[in-house]
């Protein structure tokens, strides 16, 4: 007999009118990759809509501006003033409701924040500077232009088929840069005491009841703490969220500022920190709140925690975002008590990453997010095929699953006596346990999927041949770089892989050359271990592997635990004693008791060489080819695995 295991999570909850079947929502994320008229696509459309048919219960959709003009922080967002847009809205509003779930819109205006990258002026609560711009204060007819702005644009989103509205009153714009002391130092109604600092949310939430009705609910976002010396702090939060209660059906407690750096990894939690980091401050609001309900966001997917933050009262909704897109099925997974097949976030920024960079948010580990759209008119392969895949890393699990799951014929090679490849020598990395729980989490798929698995076993010609495959993928890894340094092959020379696997083994004061990932996080960790760690590097800046958001929580980590880092540094000469540097400025000497080396990966073209001729088909992908990162593994295996049969 079925039993729901987690009771408070799945109980519904009702905010104005409006009954959502659950507490989990999708919390505002951007879809950048818009239209010419920045319309949501088709890609928008099926992107929001799989959060919807996981089983969310709101979906938002983040970066709705409420004016082009002067409220925009970038080009790649969806301008509500647009009545043209109405269009899209529908079909947008359409997808996600159909599946049962409630579509909000996040309206926005940057304030002091917009036009950071163009000639337009920029305006604020008060004058001041963002982005070396100089910033004008608003007068009392543009305030009351804005606050008719909002509540036209929610009357137009609720025409569109929107069933909330969740105003981004955190993070630094333009709602939060007038209830914070830090950026409004006005003197009429509109500044100085906390009352009238919250006058233009509250004022925004009157405007919006009257455009919208009475019941249709609102939401609005805050930050509980900017968590920085120039910002706002968790005192200021709390009355901040007290001025707001009962104004808005829902306080969505959030942290951090956006344009701050050092807090960007706060307000998206790095994988430093701990799951649910940032739910203490929706706790604290929730003790002395009387009317509004209270949501809590930030590192979200265990459902066991979801259902301990609902059931001990620390919150009435759990906010998730990065969660949902490494995987949108997390509600219906735990609703059905299949915890063991949820895919949980391992924070790696790479999908905020690839958004910034490329437009779209892909997933390290996740291959199908951000192809929703032709994910939905996927077929299976017309003709099943017999798979090796040599190799069972990163890239080659995630092969042989696919094939698996399309219908193939899969035997899966692996030389050591365990499936997870290089990255098993982290698996004591406290910082990496969510990456650990991943590759677990793959070693179920493959172990529960029709997949012949060979451990201690090389694929030889010998072996292969015997096989007879039709399709080869050839997912062999790499091997470390040994850089041609005198002294590199001294006692106390190690590599990074080394280091990670005993710890035990390196001394007190440790030399890393290298600044790369492999290199920084390791150094981070040997830096929590309580060693002494300096970080060399040729280059003037860290290696990030195309994963910029990333470095933001190393660099803060680094610095946090006293790690000295040295660019534009060449280790010329290791001696028992250390490391001898040419520099900009001449020479430098670091005393190192052990030095690693991390410079990188060697694919093993050689080998994979052996396999190329031994079947008609041949794929090399992942670090055999050239080494890069997860996401890199990931998407090319799944993609590759996808064609097998089709072409």
């Amino acid at each position: 007999m079925y039993e729901c295991k987690y009771p408070n999570l799945f109980s519904p909850i009702k905010l104005g009118n409006t009954l959502f079947r659950n507490r989990i929502f999708a919390s505002p994320t951007g879809y950048q990759d818009l239209s010419d008229e920045n319309f949501v696509t088709p890609e928008g459309f099926a992107y929001y809509e799989r959060k919807a048919a996981g089983g969310a219960a709101s979906v938002a959709v983040g970066e709705c501006v409420i004016d082009r003009e002067i409220g925009a922080g970038a080009e790649w967002h969806i301008f509500v003033d647009n009545p043209r847009s109405e269009h899209a809205f529908h079909r947008l509003t359409d997808a996600i409701a159909k599946h049962g779930a409630i579509a909000s819109a996040e309206l926005q205006h940057w304030g002091m924040q917009a036009n950071i990258r163009n000639d337009k002026p920029v305006y604020g609560p008060s004058e001041g500077e963002a982005h070396g711009k100089q910033v004008r204060p608003l007068t009392e007819e543009m305030i009351e232009k804005i606050i008719g702005q909002f509540a036209d644009a929610a009357a137009f989103v609720k025409k569109c088929g929107f069933g909330m509205i969740t105003l981004h009153g955190a993070h630094g714009w333009l709602i939060s840069q007038f209830l914070s002391s830090k950026t409004n130092f006005r003197t009429d109604k509109w500044g100085g005491s906390i009352e009238n600092r919250a006058r233009f949310a509250i004022s925004l939430a009157a405007a919006m009841r009257k455009s919208c009705g009475a019941g249709f609910p609102l939401e609005i976002r805050i930050s509980g703490d900017e968590c920085y010396s120039g910002g706002y702090d968790a005192e200021e939060g709390l009355a901040i969220a007290k001025a707001l209660d009962g104004h808005f059906d829902l306080l969505h407690i959030s942290a951090g500022a956006h344009e701050v750096p050092e807090v960007f990894t706060i307000m998206t939690p790095s994988l430093f920190l701990e799951d649910g980091c940032n739910v203490k401050f929706a706790a604290e609001v929730k003790k002395h709140v009387k009317y509004s309900k209270i949501a809590t966001v930030g590192a979200l997917s265990e459902p066991e925690l979801l259902e301990e933050i609902i059931a001990s009262g620390k919150a009435d909704i759990v906010q998730i975002a990065r969660g949902l897109i490494a995987d949108p099925d997390i509600p219906n997974k735990a609703r059905e008590g299949r915890d063991n097949e949820i895919r949980k976030c391992i924070r790696c920024m790479t999908c905020f990453s690839c958004l910034l960079d490329k437009g779209q948010f892909f997933c390290a580990i996740n291959p199908k997010a951000g192809r929703d759209l032709e994910l939905k008119y996927q077929t299976p392969p017309p003709e099943k095929k017999n798979v090796v895949v040599a190799g069972g890393g990163i890239a080659g699990m995630q092969a042989a699953i696919t094939c698996a799951d399309r219908g193939h014929k899969v035997t899966l090679f692996e030389k050591s006596d365990k499936l997870g490849g290089a990255l098993l020598c982290e698996k004591e990395v406290p910082f990496k346990a969510n990456l650990m729980k991943y590759l677990d989490y793959q070693k179920r798929r493959v172990a529960d999927a029709p997949i012949e698995v060979r451990l201690n076993q090389e694929a030889t010609e010998e072996v292969v041949r015997n096989i007879s495959p039709d399709v080869i993928i050839a997912a062999l890894g790499a091997t470390p770089i040994i850089p041609e340094i005198p002294g590199i092959d001294g006692d106390n020379v190690i590599s990074a892989e080394a280091a990670y696997n005993d710890p035990r083994i390196v001394g007190q004061n440790v030399v890393i050359l290298g600044a790369g990932l492999v290199g920084t996080e390791l150094g981070i960790h040997l830096a929590g271990l309580g060693r002494s760690v300096t970080i060399v590097e040729m280059a003037d800046k860290i290696s990030d592997g195309g994963n910029f958001l990333h470095i933001l929580g190393v660099n803060v980590q680094m610095e946090k635990l006293g790690v000295k880092l040295h660019f534009n540094t060449k280790a010329v000469e290791i001696t028992a004693s250390g490391v001898k540097c040419e520099t900009p400025d001449g020479s430098a000497d670091y005393d190192a008791d052990t030095v690693v080396y991390a410079v990188g990966q060697s694919p093993l073209h050689d080998e994979a060489d052996k396999l190329r001729f031994l079947a008609p088909r041949f794929y090399q992908i992942g670090d055999c080819l050239v080494p890069k990162n997860i996401y890199a593994a990931t998407s090319t295996a799944y993609s590759i695995a996808c064609d097998i049969g089709r072409y």
